[in-house]
């Protein structure tokens, strides 16, 4: 291998390119705006210390040394990077280094900009993504700099905090390798971090952070950063939070990053509009639902263009703890609540990481900015306080990951707290007190009767991908499962489906089908549970064992997906159907089966033939299909004549198939509106038609978690809403609202009409 393109790697080459590469080429798979750029691959790195014999030597000084001593970390740090700085580079893969950068120019015209960006192997992986582990140089121009950045980002891999991070996480040192990432420079007028969900709460609540000028000023928490937040079920921006960024980084006329000051009402300019932020929580959705989980999202504005530069998951969401509470005392600093808890200690003042060794277990750490050679001193501490920084700053991302309370952005902490003061720190509410404040202790509060239960007409039911979150979404309350999505549990097999089949093992696939969903079915027995049968791209099952040959689509949303996939497919057909009755021969009766991506009656037809066939007894179970085809809305009555108990619109598909509109593809994305009238039509004409025949309706996309949306399908008759978990209160207070003004709004119509004319 040695250097591979960007757009030649995806989430599946972690071991080869490293998370950094790994997610950017994913990135560009989905229609995600990222800067061109290639990868020095790890195996090059491997090779090299292990040709060159360094491989042995770096090994027993790491072995010899004790990572909780600073100085021998340091010194232990400098002699290997030394070491491998100083041992010169092969010279083929020097020159297929300087040949990738010589064809990026090319095509650009110039000898252009890059950044040159460390991808470890072990970094950005769920539960180990410590910010800043390793180097990025910016601004880098000219073949022969590139090489020397690509070998400083080498030796990076043994920063003192690279190696204390190892240590702690559990990898061997030996096991890790680096990547290196060349990518275009993107010379940003604007440029911050975004979390696509709340990164303590995981609500739906998208946080964008920005500041003028390279985004290296608000990740190393140099400048306070504009602060927005925008409710991504209410669809509107809730926070606008100003702040004075006193300077800039940027490029200055030598092609160098320079610190620029800035003038007064540039500093306390707001950086971002509106539409800015409304597109950058587009993107950071397609993003999200794409990887299933919250993302944290590097952006940069070049010209009007946003661009994506990095993303990996968020590993800080916790569940919700009842608050702890501190009795009143006097407030010394205000800041921003970065990471939750309460930190009760002796002050430490360290303004620079020579400075960590005063940090004792207890102690309050207090800094302009965190760096990441201070976690050492940062897990020691009962809690955190900085000058400077936002929520997505590496003393917010790092104290949340270490659930470590922390306040950022007070401006003066270093100056108005001294060493040895003894304050408490609560990091919910983003306040320094004087002293050791006690717990506040719980009123006794009067028995109260518990609050009814809210019942509604219409049901509210929950959608689920992962069956080990089933315990946790039946304790929502919902009244069933309105979408169990089986392919997350599919794709996270250890081989492709069909190759269970070809190698003479369906009996194994059926039994992991069948242990993924009666984890959900128990979970909620007897309420109902909706079974979709597989319904994943081509793309995604291109990565699993056995994939291999999987058709290579231009567009797999339009492709071999579905239950036309399963119907030409048919034994895997026949083994979901088979895993399906094992549940119902040991008496969950609870179960539905719902087919998706249909557009013909002779497809359900088949289906159905293929079940009863298997001995599926259909008079016990329920048996549906997803509307999410303008053809299924417009046929729904020949469809509804071949025998179904309910139908589910799938709001996302419906809306793209509607409206030719690739959610996906950030040069139309813009356009998707669940709203739009010829979307809304056809639901309405749905369900209207199959009231009309006794069909149930129910709604499964993204659209049955937004409360507006939710208020017109109840109007319309439909008979459930399945919404996101978190979601489910919501919408049932929603359902409600509504559900006792329709009564309202008939029983004034009858009394309009009763008064004598």
């Amino acid at each position: 291998m040695g250097v591979l393109w960007l757009d030649e790697v995806d989430k599946d080459d972690v071991p080869i390119v490293g998370g950094k590469a790994a997610n950017l080429g994913e990135l560009l798979r989905v229609g995600i705006p990222v800067p061109e750029g290639f990868v020095v691959d790890g195996k090059t790195f491997m090779d090299f210390i292990e040709s060159s014999g360094l491989k042995e030597k770096i090994v027993e000084i790491l072995n010899s040394i004790n990572v909780e001593d600073t100085k021998q970390l340091e010194e232990a740090s400098k002699k290997i990077r030394e070491m491998i700085e100083s041992t010169p580079m092969p010279k083929d893969v020097e020159e297929e280094i300087k040949q990738a950068y010589r064809k990026l120019c090319e095509e650009a015209g110039e000898e252009v900009f890059v950044a040159v960006r460390s991808s470890a192997t072990a970094e950005d992986l769920p539960g180990a993504s410590f910010a800043g582990q390793q180097e990025t140089y910016l601004n880098v121009r000219g073949e022969d700099e590139v090489v020397e950045k690509v070998k400083n980002c080498w030796s990076s891999l043994y920063t003192p905090r690279a190696i204390y991070y190892r240590v702690q996480k559990g990898f061997r040192h030996e096991d890790v390798s680096i990547a290196v990432v060349v990518q275009k420079m993107v010379n940003s007028e604007k440029s911050g971090v975004m979390f696509t969900s709340h990164p303590v709460t995981g609500d739906k609540i998208a946080i964008v952070e920005a500041v003028w000028g390279l985004g290296e000023a608000i990740v190393s928490g140099m400048v306070t950063p504009d602060h927005y937040e925008y409710d991504r079920v209410e669809r509107k921006i809730t926070k606008v939070q100003i702040a004075e960024k006193k300077f800039m980084l940027t490029r200055g006329e030598d092609g160098k990053t320079v610190k620029v000051e800035l003038p007064p009402e540039k500093a306390r300019a707001r950086v971002l509009s509106d539409s800015e932020i409304e597109e950058l929580v587009k993107l950071g959705e397609i993003i999200e639902d794409h990887y299933g989980t919250p993302q944290d999202v590097e952006w940069a504005i070049e010209k009007g263009k946003i661009y994506i530069v990095q993303s990996r998951p968020i590993t800080t969401i916790r569940e919700k703890k009842e608050e702890i509470e501190v009795e009143e005392g006097k407030i010394l600093l205000k800041g921003l609540g970065a990471s939750p808890g309460i930190g009760v200690g002796k002050v430490k003042i360290v303004l620079s990481a020579d400075e960590i060794d005063k940090v004792e277990e207890g102690d309050v750490l207090v800094t302009t900015m965190t760096t990441p050679d201070m976690v050492p001193a940062m897990r020691k501490a009962s809690a955190i306080v900085t000058d400077e920084g936002g929520l997505t700053c590496h003393a917010a991302i790092v104290s949340r990951e270490l659930g470590v309370p922390a306040v950022v952005g007070t401006e003066k902490a270093t100056k108005v707290l001294k060493d040895g003061m003894v304050v408490t720190v609560d990091g919910e509410k983003g306040i320094v007190y004087a002293g050791a404040l006690k717990e506040k202790k719980k009123e006794e509060k009067p028995a109260v009767v518990a609050q009814a239960p809210i019942i509604t007409a219409t049901e509210v039911k929950v959608n689920i991908s992962i069956p080990d979150a089933a315990e946790r979404a039946a304790a929502t309350g919902a009244d069933g499962v309105g979408l169990f999505r089986i392919e997350h549990m599919v794709l996270g097999l250890k081989k492709h489906p069909m190759k269970y089949i070809r190698d003479g093992e369906i009996e194994e696939y059926i039994n992991e089908l069948y242990k993924g969903m009666k984890k959900v079915v128990q979970a909620f027995y007897p309420k109902p549970v909706w079974i979709r049968t597989l319904d994943a791209p081509t793309d995604e099952f291109r990565a699993m064992e056995g994939g291999e040959d999987e058709p290579i689509e231009a567009n797999p949303m339009l492709g071999f997906r579905g239950i036309r996939r399963d119907l030409k497919e048919e034994e895997h057909f026949r083994a979901e159907i088979r895993a399906i009755k094992k549940l119902v021969d040991e008496g969950y009766t609870n179960i539905g089966i719902m087919l998706p991506l249909v557009t013909s009656p002779e497809e359900v037809r088949r289906a159905k033939q293929i079940m009863m066939e298997e001995g599926l007894p259909l008079d016990k179970i329920e048996f549906g299909i997803m509307v999410e085809t303008p053809a299924a809305a417009l046929i729904i009555e020949d469809i509804i004549k071949e025998g179904i108990d309910f139908i589910s619109l799938g709001t996302n598909d419906l809306t793209q198939y509607t409206l030719a509109v690739d959610r996906n593809n950030e040069n139309v994305a813009y356009l998707y509106n669940e709203e739009h009238p010829a979307v809304m039509k056809l639901i309405e004409r749905v369900i209207k038609i199959c009231k009309k025949h006794g069909v149930k309706t129910s709604i499964c996309g993204q659209a049955g978690s937004y409360p507006h949306v939710v208020e017109k399908l109840v109007r319309m008759g439909i008979d459930s809403v399945s919404a996101n978990p978190d979601a489910v209160q919501r919408i049932r207070e929603v359902v409600a609202r509504v559900e006792k003004r329709i009564i309202l709004d008939r029983l004034r119509e009858k009394e309009i009409e009763s008064i004598p004319k």
